[in-house]
């Protein structure tokens, strides 16, 4: 499954292109789904004041920020550790757009060019849960993510979230493969797999269903001229001696 990071920042604005910048950047590690620690935070200096509007979203006041670094003093450290992982971000979008902003007034390539792919949350939100509210608390709510400790907009505690968010969205369509991953010596040669482990319920079928199946069949021989697969078998089987 891989390194995936889980990314969010906080900016002084909505518009990259009008001028606003980053002002943090929290990122959560995931080695094959799970929780490395690993993680990476920046407060930043933006080299201008926040939106009042932004300022109710994520309280980070503009003094506060007046000390910290950069963009460009952690740019470098930022590459490195996103580096040709997948980055899971909410709205990817708008980050993305500012993340471009950012390298480009330094005179670097794009986001994109540094890490193996980006993966929006939000899109997959969408897709899953059509009509529905997907902000990142309303999908804390509808997966039961605990997000009590969410008052204020936070990067790191925000890609926290999303972390929870994302391996919930996706648990359905991985839960074998995490269970894979999760034994030792996986991905690193064929592993020995015990299946006397899972225990799966048998479900024999009843009359209609054997009869609705045999019906199928039949349509699909009749559709093939009598040329099923399991048609041959059974001709092509010798015949017992009399």
């Amino acid at each position: 499954m891989g390194r995936q990071i889980v990314l969010d920042t906080e900016t002084t604005g909505l518009s990259a292109e009008g001028g606003d910048r980053i002002i943090e950047i929290g990122c959560v590690e995931l080695l094959n789904r799970k929780f490395t620690g690993n993680n990476l935070h920046f407060y930043l200096n933006p080299d201008r004041d926040s939106h009042e509007d932004a300022l109710k979203v994520h309280g980070i006041s503009n003094e506060f920020l007046r000390d910290k670094p950069r963009f460009g003093d952690v740019v470098q450290e930022v590459l490195d550790y996103v580096k040709g992982a997948e980055i899971i971000i909410h709205n990817a979008a708008f980050d993305v757009g500012f993340l471009n902003k950012e390298l480009e007034l330094l005179g670097m390539p794009t986001f994109g060019s540094f890490v193996e792919a980006v993966t929006d949350t939000l899109a997959m939100a969408k897709e899953m849960f059509p009509g529905k509210r997907n902000s990142l608390n309303a999908l804390c709510d509808r997966l039961g993510v605990d997000n009590s400790g969410r008052t204020l907009h936070g990067a790191l505690l925000d890609a926290e979230l999303l972390a929870d968010v994302y391996i919930n969205l996706t648990r359905g369509q991985d839960a074998l493969l995490i269970d894979l991953g999760a034994i030792e010596g996986a991905g690193q040669g064929p592993v020995q797999l015990d299946l006397s482990q899972f225990h799966l319920q048998v479900l024999a079928p009843n009359e209609s269903e054997l009869a609705a199946h045999g019906d199928v069949l039949a349509q699909l021989d009749k559709a093939s001229g009598g040329n099923t697969i399991w048609r041959r078998d059974t001709r092509d089987q010798p015949q017992s001696m009399a």
